[in-house]
């Protein structure tokens, strides 16, 4: 019985977690991943580029329903605002995931060649939230700063969520956003 991609997709994103964690990343290959998911290397070929990639799987979809919520936000709203709305847009995403996400972060801390993926990955999406913010009639080197600075809170705020779930993605957003505006506060 033939199996989804999504599926596959899954499989094998959950068997490179495993195996980086077992083994370690640079002694992990695509063929032991492939194996451990029950599909072929060349299976592994077709959905993921390299084995680092298979951990950043629904990255473009993210980046767009973040854009996307940059875009659906209030108009009223200022564009750190727009970007927390933003943010909170993808709260269930990162419940859904969170399985995943943690030791998935964990995995990152200690692997080098993953944690140039994540400036990387940080990057398109930092880009893609400051277009957005464009698109709302922000100058663009303020969206860029507004971007950058966003997503420097926003992953402040996932970082101190998935260490200590308790107190939920939104409070976490606003403490991160309220340390931002005690930053720009005259001492």
């Amino acid at each position: 019985m033939p199996r989804s991609g999504d599926d596959a997709r899954r499989r094998l994103a959950q068997a490179a977690l495993e195996l980086f964690s077992e083994r370690g990343y640079d002694a992990t290959t695509t063929a032991e991943i492939a194996a451990r998911a029950g599909v072929t290397e060349r299976t592994f070929f077709r959905h993921f580029p390299d084995k680092r990639e298979v951990l950043f799987d629904g990255e473009a979809a993210f980046r767009d329903t973040l854009a996307d919520g940059v875009l659906a936000a209030p108009r009223e709203l200022d564009p750190l605002g727009a970007l927390r709305w933003s943010f909170l847009s993808v709260e269930q995403t990162l419940i859904d995931n969170r399985g995943f996400s943690g030791p998935r972060a964990a995995l990152i801390a200690r692997t080098p060649a993953l944690q140039e993926r994540v400036l990387s990955k940080i990057a398109n999406l930092t880009k893609a939230l400051a277009d957005a913010l464009g698109r709302r009639g922000v100058e663009p080197a303020v969206a860029a700063l507004a971007a950058e600075v966003g997503m420097a809170a926003f992953n402040y705020a996932a970082a101190a969520w998935i260490a200590d779930p308790t107190s939920g993605l939104d409070a976490n957003l606003a403490r991160a956003f309220d340390r931002l505006k005690g930053l720009a506060s005259p001492a």
